[in-house]
C-alpha cells in the first residue's frame, strides 16, 4: 500500500495511547440533539466511534452459537490538507469478527485494519452501510433493519437483524458520562432487541442480537483501567445494560451506570448505586495471563432482579497481535435467577490498562 505499511498503520491504531483525544475533535457534551437515521452512521468530528453487534442464535437442530461483529473508526487528523490522494489517512477502520460454537465449545476470532482508500472501508449514510472489506452492515433506512455479512477462513454468515424495540439513548441528558470532567463521556445508542434470521456456515439460524453505537473524543480517566459490560436480554421481553468502570486502586468508579428497558421499550437510567455486580469465579488465560471473572452475581433491587451470569465457553478472549494492542474478553453468556435470558459480557483492562 502506498506511503504507510500495514504494520505501521496497525501500531498507529492499537498502540499506546489507544484512541487518545487529538486536536480538531469535538467533546461529547450534554444536550446533544439526536437525529435518525443520521446518527446511526459516521461522526467524523469525534475521534473514536464504534458499532458493536453481538448475538445468540440457534440452528434448526438446536445447536447454539454466539457471534460478534464490530466496526471501529479512529480519527487520525482533522487539520486542513491539500493532499488529494485516496490513500490519505484521515481515519483508520478496524474490525473484529468472532464466533462462539457454544455446544462445540470452540471460539474463533479475526481482526482487520484498513484505511478508507478507494472504497476499502468506511461509513456512509447515503449508501446506508458500514463496512471493512467484505464485512458489512447494510441498513434499510426506513425500517432500521440491518443485514450483517462477514466472510473469514471458517466463518461465513449473512444475518438480517430486525428491531423489536426502538433505539435507546443511554445515559442522562443525552450523554453517557464515564469520568469526572467536561467531555469525559460518549454519545451512546443501543438497539436492545434485534430479531435475527439468516445463515451461518451454510445453516439456517435464528435468535436475538444487541447493537451498541458510541462516539466520543475522550472517555476514560487516567485512574480507570478497564470496564465490565453486560447486555442482558431476558425471556420476559425486558433488557438490561450494565457497565462498571474499574480504577487502578481496585475500586469501582461512581460513573458506572446502566439502562433498563421495559416491555414497551421505555428506558430507565440506572446509577451505580442502583445495581450490584459481584464476581464469583475466575478463569486465567493461558495466552495473555489475564484473570477474568467468568461468573457473576447481578442484583437490581428496584426491579426485584437477582441474576447469575455464566458462560459455557470460558475462553472467549481476543488477544491483541502485539504488545501495544488491547486484549479483551467478549463472549456469549446465560442469565438465570429471578429471570432467565441470554446476552454478552465484555471485560477489558485485565492484562493492562485500556487507554481511551
Amino acid at each position: 500500500m502506498p506511503g504507510i505499511t500495514i504494520r505501521k498503520l496497525w501500531w498507529a491504531a492499537v498502540g499506546i495511547p489507544l484512541f487518545a483525544a487529538g486536536p480538531g475533535f469535538r467533546p461529547a457534551l450534554p444536550g446533544y440533539h439526536y437525529q435518525f437515521p443520521r446518527d446511526h452512521f459516521g461522526h467524523p468530528d469525534f475521534r473514536t466511534e464504534w458499532w458493536y453487534y453481538t448475538g445468540n442464535v440457534r440452528a434448526a437442530n438446536g445447536h447454539r452459537y454466539g457471534f460478534e461483529l464490530v466496526f471501529f473508526r479512529q480519527g487520525q487528523r482533522r487539520e486542513p490538507d491539500d493532499n488529494p490522494s485516496a490513500w490519505r489517512v484521515d481515519d483508520l477502520y478496524l474490525a473484529h469478527l468472532a464466533l462462539t460454537d457454544i455446544d462445540g465449545k470452540r471460539f474463533r476470532y479475526y481482526t482487520r485494519l484498513n484505511r478508507a482508500g478507494p472504497g476499502i472501508a468506511g461509513v456512509s449514510l447515503d449508501e446506508g452501510r458500514i463496512w471493512n472489506g467484505n464485512w458489512q452492515s447494510q441498513w434499510d433506512l426506513k425500517s432500521d433493519t440491518q443485514t450483517l455479512t462477514a466472510i473469514a477462513a471458517d466463518i461465513r454468515f449473512r444475518l438480517q437483524l430486525m428491531p423489536r424495540k426502538p433505539p435507546v439513548i443511554n445515559g442522562e441528558n443525552g450523554v453517557s458520562q464515564k469520568a469526572e470532567g467536561v467531555g469525559e463521556a460518549s454519545y451512546y445508542i443501543s438497539f436492545p432487541r434485534l430479531a435475527v434470521e439468516g445463515t451461518l456456515n451454510g445453516n439456517a439460524v435464528s435468535g436475538f442480537a444487541w447493537m451498541d453505537h458510541e462516539w466520543f473524543s475522550s472517555q476514560l480517566a487516567a485512574d480507570q483501567v478497564g470496564w465490565d459490560w453486560f447486555s442482558i436480554q431476558l425471556d420476559n421481553d425486558t433488557e438490561l445494560m450494565l457497565f462498571e468502570l474499574r480504577r487502578s486502586d481496585g475500586s469501582i468508579d461512581p460513573h458506572s451506570a446502566g439502562t433498563y428497558i421495559d416491555r414497551a421499550g421505555h428506558a430507565i437510567h440506572l446509577k451505580r448505586g442502583d445495581f450490584g455486580l459481584e464476581p464469583l469465579e475466575a478463569w486465567r488465560s493461558p495466552q495473555s495471563g489475564a484473570r477474568y471473572p467468568v461468573r457473576w452475581r447481578i442484583s437490581v433491587p428496584s426491579l426485584k432482579l437477582t441474576l447469575e451470569c455464566a458462560t459455557a465457553v470460558t475462553n472467549q478472549e481476543l488477544v491483541a497481535p502485539n504488545e501495544g494492542g488491547t486484549t479483551y474478553w467478549e463472549g456469549t453468556v446465560t442469565y438465570s435467577g429471578t429471570a432467565s435470558g441470554l446476552g454478552y459480557l465484555e471485560m477489558t483492562g485485565y492484562d493492562k490498562p485500556v487507554k481511551l
